[in-house]
């Protein structure tokens, strides 16, 4: 008798429990939480309801946020419901919420009183909202302890926590008249202030040529603040051709470690030539004909605007308050067979002789792509390009340099090859030398140890101290994927680029973007990354450098 009591007890328990382990489901993704924003996803819930749980309710969602820094950093926490809308990537503003609430503690029970309305899948998705004041080095550890009925625990995989990093959104879609903001470079002034430029492309996200120009926004306080916008190259309506024929793209930013002065470089293209190469007579401001520096004849052999792509310098002898005119070093450097000759975007160097440095990249004589690098030796009066560094299937492109020791620089390139092929040997093409680009040597890491999805990446020398003693270490960032541009992750090198231990990996953003990023050192103990998020254009975030050199 006493057994068959305790075998009632059992099935009314397991009768009030109306879902099973494998029915709920939490996903947590690795994305950037905006400063100042009320939606932030992180995370979705996957629930399977059988036909009897139709009408039933869910009572209640228990939340942890220990381990954060500060839980008063959230503005709120939100639930919403996609019902059975599977996609990975939702409009939270097209969504049903379920409940927001604004945490008052590390531990929270958020009620939801939420009927289920159907029978099957069903979606619901975890949104954070951020004060606009959080500290970019503080961090919210979020877990879901359980989710219940009014009188029971449903069964799920509640042990993962995650951890999320604030972030500065410093350019978003349709921002400040500008359609698109894209390809960042970030540098740090001999005054700490950060520099953020990119292209605002005005009318589209297209590439060139277009409307667009390249705009500088600084910050401060270590990218707490950014100023507003300002444009530091613009060739307005030169040669009596409108905006739109008169782009500027693809900027690199240099700091001379010795004066202080501040470099931008630009790619200009002046009207259109059409497949063929031949110069396109006659445009207004309602011509559609369009073309680009990298396809077809887009630019061609020879230094007259109408032949080639011109590569401009503008400098900054104020901390990047103002910007000269521009100077046209088309001539300078370009090799006259050449069809391009133009900067790579991102960030240059000092190097420890005083040498000012660019990553570049062209195309030679057959209109095959390369990349190079572009150096000045009298403080930016005069330039001179280098041969080019890698000759592999299908060529290089962006790339970005470091100076690994005094004399000796290395060189790393977008491979073409890598394209739309999940070959076994998928890698950034790395290359050194050691007379300023006279001579290449390939790096043994080329084309096997940074995988990438053929976009442009970001690399960067860091040097701190430690007890006293000087260290340096390299930085690496790009979508971290063979097929896509998604994962931005940052990767650490402690041995020059010779390995890159899997361990030291940061995710950043897992969901696709554009991809590209710089990075630079905002002070001893952290550096800076903005990049092409899947949160808004361009996402800065700071990351203290002890989460890597720790044991």
């Amino acid at each position: 008798m006493k057994r068959l009591g305790i075998f009632i007890l059992l099935l009314f328990v397991c009768s009030s429990v109306f879902v099973h382990a494998s029915d709920i489901e939490i996903r947590y993704y690795q994305l950037p939480l905006l400063l100042g924003k009320n939606n932030n996803p992180i995370a979705r819930i996957t629930l399977e309801a059988k036909k009897e749980d139709v009408g039933k309710e869910i009572g209640k969602l228990s939340i942890s946020l220990e381990g954060s820094t500060n839980f008063n950093d959230l503005t709120t926490i939100s639930l919403y419901t996609s019902k059975m809308d599977s996609s990975i990537k939702p409009n939270l503003n097209k969504l049903d919420q379920i409940v927001s609430i604004e945490p008052t503690s590390s531990k929270i029970i958020i009620p939801l009183n939420y009927k289920i309305q159907m029978e099957g899948k069903q979606y619901f998705w975890i949104s954070l909202g951020l004060r606009q004041d959080v500290d970019l080095l503080n961090k919210i550890v979020f877990q879901v302890n359980s989710i219940s009925t009014n009188k029971n625990r449903i069964a799920g995989n509640y042990k993962e926590k995650k951890v999320f990093r604030p972030a500065f959104s410093v350019r978003n879609h349709m921002q400040d008249g500008v359609h698109t903001s894209r390809i960042p470079g970030l540098a740090t002034s001999k005054k700490g202030t950060l520099l953020a430029i990119y292209d605002a492309r005005y009318e589209s996200s297209r590439d060139l040529q277009g409307h667009m120009d390249i705009a500088v926004q600084r910050s401060f306080d270590k990218g707490q603040t950014w100023e507003p916008i300002q444009i530091a190259l613009d060739m307005k309506t030169w040669g009596s051709l409108p905006e739109k024929f008169n782009g500027v793209s693809d900027a690199c930013i240099l700091v001379d470690q010795n004066s202080g002065d501040i470099y931008i470089a630009g790619l200009w293209m002046y009207g259109v030539k059409n497949k063929e190469g031949e110069w396109v007579e006659g445009l207004t401001d309602t011509s559609k004909t369009w073309n680009h520096q990298w396809l077809t004849k887009g630019s061609q052999p020879g230094f007259d605007v109408k032949q080639t792509a011109q590569f401009l310098i503008t400098k900054s002898t104020d901390d990047g308050k103002t910007w000269s005119e521009p100077v046209n070093i088309t001539k300078q450097g370009k090799k006259e067979e050449w069809w391009l000759w133009a900067p790579a975007p991102g960030q240059g160097i000092t190097m420890a002789d005083g040498t000012l440095v660019l990553p570049t990249q062209g195309r030679d004589k057959n209109g095959n792509p390369f990349s190079n690098i572009t150096y000045s030796k009298d403080a930016g009066k005069t330039w001179h390009s280098s041969s080019e560094a890698v000759l592999i299937e299908k060529g290089t492109t962006e790339c970005a340099v470091v100076e690994l020791e005094p004399g000796v620089l290395m060189l790393n390139m977008r491979a073409n090859r890598n394209r739309g092929t999940a070959i076994p040997n998928n890698g950034r093409a790395v290359a050194t030398t050691t007379d300023f680009g006279k001579t290449w040597k390939t790096h043994p890491t080329s084309l096997n140890a940074l995988i990438e999805p053929t976009c442009m990446a970001s690399l960067h020398k860091h040097q701190f101290k430690n007890s006293g003693t000087t260290k340096e270490i390299l930085f690496f960032c790009n979508p971290h994927s063979i097929a896509n541009r998604d994962h931005i992750t940052l990767q650490t090198s402690f041995d020059y680029g010779k390995t890159w231990p899997n361990e030291k990996h940061i995710l950043l953003d897992e969901w696709s973007g554009r991809g590209y990023s710089c990075i630079t050192s905002v002070d001893d103990k952290s550096i800076g990354i903005l990049y092409e998020g899947s949160q808004s254009d361009m996402v800065f975030q700071r990351i203290p450098i002890g989460e890597v050199i720790k044991d």
